[in-house]
């Protein structure tokens, strides 16, 4: 061993990481490594390195050796099960994520992390769910209780309202097709639009959204402390948050309480914060009470927020862009039904695959396509395909793309299949809004009935299903009935046009309407 030359190449390869030389950086680390194989430091780069250049199945490999040389290394635990977790193996992944957390108690964004896998996992229910969201609130939120002010804001019920919106995705994102119809259509004469950016590298979309704004604050490096004192300075009446516990989380800005009334959308489910007062949902993901009479609805006591239900969707979707065209049914082309899902490829669990299966094995000469990173996800995906008798060949894996390219994959599928227990969300609608048609199974948790809520915003409730068998049932009764199939990929883009899925108008009077409803409830009878 020459533990010189070793750590050598281990500061060769950060000076080149610094200078954005990457691949010359994973040479020097893989060098390092080879000389010295017990090196942690050396191995905890190189994996981070493979991670940053889009090799996760080599970075995994590397971040397992990582472990085996220092169990307790808390920052290798989170990563190795992030990456389990994206390639479809939520259990393996969350074993990992605990044990980051019990080497680091107070790494809270180890923890974040758990929560958002917990979403995908098939063995947690609502309540699973909502328990572990409050042990992070008990952790991370209550302790920062002390820190909250009176707010001096005039509480008079009717007049103009200032409302924060709190994101690090204001820019090309999934969740731009959910920000622009809503910040387009704001009535600026009853409600100032205040934007607050943790962006870092804005872009055309960043840019269409500041246009939206009376206010934009770009705050990327700000911390948590100073947003809060900006926020009660620019006297924020109902703040937003837009990210859960994704990515950039501002979690702990909104435990700092820095506007009266907090609320969140866009992610359906609870933060858990006990400081965060309402969440918007809708009559399909979260049923009000039986009948319609006043009271909470089934599933209300899931989260922590207090739900208030937009009147006919959760959801809202603009395309971004008029391309490309519908074509038609695949299959009048092809001669074989193309079964398909390009949802995030986390969503795609041993459960989910073996579902799909069922429904290959009952259509014969059908095909799948799905979107995989390359490596480990795709061999895990033939492998179990495989074992449930379906043959590798009829697996066609793609590529993400730039968006242009990847909705015209669309024009490729017949019939698109959904994920479980998380449905697709913007994916699904971008689906729908290239005429295929979803199937999807209604689940137990909220993020598993955004499908039944896009079913029913355009009277396609026929392709939800309530049991796996039934879902089997509905994708082989498409695909046996071809020219209703041709049909709706005729007319599906025109149904989603006129549905409240598009209508971006209606969507923001809903929306405004709850941020009324949401003031004069905070302050009734004080």
């Amino acid at each position: 061993m020459n533990p010189e030359t070793s750590a050598e190449n281990y500061f060769s390869a950060l000076a080149l990481r610094r200078a954005g030389r990457t691949r010359e950086a994973i040479v020097a680390a893989r060098r390092a490594v080879e000389i010295r194989g017990s090196f942690f430091d050396a191995r905890a780069l190189l994996a981070d390195l493979l991670k940053e250049s889009g090799q996760e199945k080599e970075a995994a490999g590397e971040y397992h050796a990582a472990v085996a040389i220092r169990l307790i290394f808390p920052q290798v635990l989170h990563e190795r099960g992030s990456i389990l977790a994206n390639t479809g193996r939520p259990r393996e992944g969350e074993k990992f994520l605990r044990m980051a957390i019990a080497a680091r108690p107070e790494d809270e964004r180890a923890h974040r992390a758990l929560l958002f896998l917990i979403n995908y996992h098939p063995d947690y229910d609502a309540q699973a769910i909502l328990r572990e969201h409050l042990e992070w609130n008990r952790k991370f939120v209550a302790p920062l209780a002390a820190t909250i002010e009176p707010h001096a804001n005039d509480r008079h019920p009717d007049r103009r309202l200032r409302i924060g919106y709190v994101s690090a995705d204001f820019r090309e994102h999934v969740l731009a097709s959910y920000h622009l119809p809503l910040l387009t259509h704001h009535d600026h004469s009853r409600f100032e639009i205040f934007c607050y950016s943790s962006v870092r590298e804005p872009d055309r979309i960043t840019e269409r959204l500041g246009a939206c704004a009376d206010v934009w604050r770009d705050v990327a490096g700000v911390s948590d402390e100073q947003l809060a004192q900006q926020i009660r300075n620019d006297r924020i009446d109902i703040l937003v948050d837009l990210t859960m516990h994704v990515g950039e989380s501002r979690q702990l800005l909104f435990a700092r309480k820095p506007a009266p009334v907090q609320a969140q959308w866009c992610y359906p489910g609870t933060t858990g914060n006990q400081q965060i007062d309402y969440r918007l949902t809708d009559p399909y993901c979260d049923p009000p009470a039986p009948g319609g009479v006043e009271g909470p609805g089934e599933f209300d006591a899931d989260y922590s927020e207090k739900s208030i239900r937009l009147p006919d969707t959760f959801f809202i979707y603009d395309p971004l862009t008029d391309q490309p065209a519908v074509k038609g049914l695949p299959a009048l082309r092809s001669g074989y039904i193309t079964f398909g899902s390009l949802s995030n490829y986390a969503k795609v669990n041993d459960e989910c695959l073996r579902l799909w299966a069922r429904v290959l094995r009952i259509v014969p000469s059908s095909r799948l396509m799905l979107l995989a990173p390359p490596g480990d996800a795709r061999r895990r995906t033939a492998a179990l395909m495989e074992s449930c008798g379906v043959d590798f060949s009829r697996i066609l894996f793609v590529n993400r793309q730039p968006r242009l390219q990847y909705l015209q994959l669309y024009n490729q599928i017949d019939i698109g299949l959904d994920t479980i227990p998380y449905n697709g969300h913007t994916t699904s609608m971008d689906a729908l809004w290239m005429g295929v048609p979803v199937v999807t199974l209604i689940g137990r948790t909220v993020v598993g009935r955004a499908g039944w809520s896009l079913c029913c915003n355009l009277n396609l409730r026929e392709l939800a299903a309530q049991r796996p068998e039934q879902f089997v049932q509905i994708a082989a009764g498409l695909a046996a009935d071809r020219p209703a199939l041709a049909r709706l990929h005729r007319d599906l883009r025109q149904r989603m046009q006129s549905s409240p899925l598009m209508n971006g108008g209606k969507f923001a009077a809903g929306v405004e309407a709850a941020y009324h409803y949401m003031w004069r409830e905070s302050f009734a009878g004080v």
